[in-house]
């Protein structure tokens, strides 16, 4: 296989986006930005062709409700 230039050597961190990443160690994720990240997710790894939309996604976040397995089993 092709060695891969990018792979040579080790780069130097990006002085900003190392600090940028200390000050969100500690951050709290809230839960509006979580479901935002889960919304992002589906609408992500649907596919394009079957007319989803993020806004769908959303939609559908709000009305569909998951059934635990623990609660299946009784």
């Amino acid at each position: 296989m092709a060695e891969r230039k990018q792979f040579f050597g080790v780069a130097e961190a990006d002085a900003v986006l190392m600090l940028i990443l200390n000050e969100s160690r500690n951050r709290i994720v809230t839960e509006d930005e979580l479901r935002e990240q889960r919304i992002s997710f589906a609408f992500g790894n649907s596919l394009n062709a079957n007319g989803i939309t993020k806004e769908s996604v959303r939609h559908a976040s709000k009305n569909i409700l998951l059934v635990s397995a623990r609660s299946e089993r009784k």
